[in-house]
Protein backbone atom coordinates (compact mmCIF):
# COMPACT_ATOMS: atom_id res chain seq x y z
CA UNK A 1 0.00 0.00 0.00
CA UNK A 2 2.59 2.35 1.38
CA UNK A 3 4.56 1.60 -2.36
CA UNK A 4 1.62 1.96 -4.28
CA UNK A 5 1.34 5.30 -2.61
CA UNK A 6 4.47 6.64 -3.41
CA UNK A 7 4.65 5.42 -6.94
CA UNK A 8 1.55 7.50 -7.77
CA UNK A 9 3.08 10.40 -6.05
CA UNK A 10 6.14 10.01 -7.85
CA UNK A 11 4.15 9.45 -11.54
CA UNK A 12 1.86 12.04 -10.68
CA UNK A 13 5.10 14.53 -9.85
CA UNK A 14 6.86 13.32 -13.14
CA UNK A 15 4.09 14.23 -15.37
CA UNK A 16 3.26 18.12 -13.83
CA UNK A 17 6.97 18.47 -14.20
CA UNK A 18 6.89 17.30 -17.93
CA UNK A 19 3.89 19.57 -18.74
CA UNK A 20 5.43 23.16 -16.99
CA UNK A 21 8.96 22.11 -18.83
CA UNK A 22 7.49 22.69 -22.55
CA UNK A 23 8.97 25.53 -24.86
CA UNK A 24 8.17 29.00 -24.32
CA UNK A 25 6.07 29.75 -27.25
CA UNK A 26 6.38 33.34 -29.15
CA UNK A 27 3.66 35.22 -29.38
CA UNK A 28 5.15 38.53 -30.73
CA UNK A 29 3.23 39.84 -33.79
CA UNK A 30 4.97 38.14 -36.49
CA UNK A 31 6.45 35.28 -34.61
CA UNK A 32 10.14 36.35 -35.48
CA UNK A 33 11.95 34.26 -33.32
CA UNK A 34 9.95 30.90 -34.40
CA UNK A 35 10.13 32.31 -37.86
CA UNK A 36 14.01 32.20 -37.52
CA UNK A 37 13.98 29.13 -35.67
CA UNK A 38 11.74 27.57 -38.77
CA UNK A 39 13.53 29.01 -41.03
CA UNK A 40 17.16 27.37 -39.52
CA UNK A 41 15.15 24.11 -39.52
CA UNK A 42 14.62 24.55 -43.18
CA UNK A 43 18.18 25.05 -43.75
CA UNK A 44 19.08 21.96 -42.02
CA UNK A 45 16.73 19.84 -43.86
CA UNK A 46 18.30 20.66 -47.00
CA UNK A 47 22.63 20.52 -45.56
CA UNK A 48 22.30 17.19 -43.47
CA UNK A 49 20.81 15.10 -46.15
CA UNK A 50 24.04 15.94 -47.91
CA UNK A 51 26.42 15.25 -45.32
CA UNK A 52 24.68 11.48 -45.06
CA UNK A 53 25.67 11.49 -49.09
CA UNK A 54 28.92 12.49 -48.27
CA UNK A 55 29.75 10.09 -45.48
CA UNK A 56 27.79 7.14 -47.03
CA UNK A 57 28.03 4.88 -50.34
CA UNK A 58 24.93 6.71 -51.56
CA UNK A 59 26.04 9.59 -53.45
CA UNK A 60 23.45 10.71 -55.93
CA UNK A 61 24.52 14.06 -57.99
CA UNK A 62 21.06 15.06 -58.61
CA UNK A 63 19.81 14.95 -55.66
CA UNK A 64 22.78 16.29 -53.94
CA UNK A 65 22.65 19.40 -56.27
CA UNK A 66 18.68 19.56 -55.40
CA UNK A 67 19.76 19.81 -52.11
CA UNK A 68 22.61 22.49 -52.70
CA UNK A 69 20.40 24.60 -54.49
CA UNK A 70 17.16 24.12 -52.01
CA UNK A 71 20.18 25.38 -49.42
CA UNK A 72 20.93 28.72 -51.47
CA UNK A 73 17.30 29.33 -52.01
CA UNK A 74 16.68 28.83 -47.78
CA UNK A 75 19.95 30.88 -46.47
CA UNK A 76 18.65 34.35 -46.65
CA UNK A 77 15.71 33.66 -44.60
CA UNK A 78 16.57 33.49 -40.64
CA UNK A 79 18.93 37.05 -40.66
CA UNK A 80 15.74 39.56 -41.58
CA UNK A 81 14.16 37.76 -38.21
CA UNK A 82 17.20 38.87 -36.06
CA UNK A 83 15.29 42.41 -35.25
CA UNK A 84 16.62 44.73 -32.37
CA UNK A 85 13.41 43.26 -29.97
CA UNK A 86 14.02 39.60 -30.88
CA UNK A 87 16.00 38.57 -28.04
CA UNK A 88 13.66 37.18 -25.96
CA UNK A 89 12.72 33.49 -25.23
CA UNK A 90 11.91 30.91 -26.80
CA UNK A 91 15.41 32.35 -28.90
CA UNK A 92 18.42 30.44 -28.54
CA UNK A 93 20.67 33.50 -29.55
CA UNK A 94 23.05 34.56 -27.55
CA UNK A 95 23.12 38.53 -26.82
CA UNK A 96 26.54 38.64 -28.77
CA UNK A 97 24.02 38.95 -31.83
CA UNK A 98 23.40 42.34 -30.81
CA UNK A 99 26.36 43.34 -28.91
CA UNK A 100 28.74 42.11 -31.79
CA UNK A 101 26.41 42.85 -35.20
CA UNK A 102 29.39 43.37 -37.42
CA UNK A 103 31.16 39.93 -36.59
CA UNK A 104 27.61 38.60 -36.77
CA UNK A 105 27.27 40.03 -40.03
CA UNK A 106 30.98 38.54 -41.12
CA UNK A 107 29.89 35.17 -39.91
CA UNK A 108 26.56 35.06 -42.06
CA UNK A 109 28.13 36.37 -45.22
CA UNK A 110 31.37 33.86 -44.58
CA UNK A 111 28.24 31.26 -44.90
CA UNK A 112 26.78 32.94 -47.48
CA UNK A 113 30.18 32.55 -49.38
CA UNK A 114 30.55 29.17 -48.33
CA UNK A 115 27.25 27.91 -49.64
CA UNK A 116 27.50 29.50 -52.83
CA UNK A 117 30.91 27.56 -53.39
CA UNK A 118 29.43 24.32 -52.11
CA UNK A 119 26.47 24.91 -55.07
CA UNK A 120 29.35 25.31 -57.73
CA UNK A 121 30.80 22.44 -56.59
CA UNK A 122 27.53 20.20 -56.76
CA UNK A 123 27.02 21.39 -60.08
CA UNK A 124 29.94 19.48 -61.58
CA UNK A 125 28.66 16.32 -59.86
CA UNK A 126 32.07 15.13 -59.52
CA UNK A 127 31.85 13.45 -55.56
CA UNK A 128 35.61 14.38 -55.18
CA UNK A 129 34.93 18.35 -55.25
CA UNK A 130 32.15 18.41 -52.54
CA UNK A 131 34.14 17.48 -49.34
CA UNK A 132 35.90 20.49 -48.46
CA UNK A 133 32.97 22.99 -50.04
CA UNK A 134 30.48 20.80 -47.56
CA UNK A 135 32.90 21.39 -44.66
CA UNK A 136 33.68 24.81 -44.93
CA UNK A 137 29.83 25.51 -44.96
CA UNK A 138 29.74 23.23 -41.72
CA UNK A 139 33.00 24.83 -40.63
CA UNK A 140 30.67 28.29 -41.21
CA UNK A 141 27.42 27.17 -39.14
CA UNK A 142 30.04 26.03 -35.89
CA UNK A 143 31.99 29.17 -36.19
CA UNK A 144 28.31 31.25 -36.07
CA UNK A 145 27.08 28.95 -33.55
CA UNK A 146 30.00 29.33 -31.51
CA UNK A 147 29.30 32.76 -31.03
CA UNK A 148 25.92 33.62 -31.39
CA UNK A 149 23.93 30.42 -30.60
CA UNK A 150 23.06 29.47 -26.71
CA UNK A 151 23.94 25.33 -25.98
Amino acid sequence: MRFTLYAALFLSAATLLTACSGEVEDIRPGQPVKTRQQAFKAIIRSFEPMGVMLRGKAYDADKFLTLANELVAQRDAPWVHFGPDTNYPPTKATPEVWRLPEKFAQDRQAFIAATDTLLAAARTKDRKQLDAPYQAVYDACQGCHKTFKQR
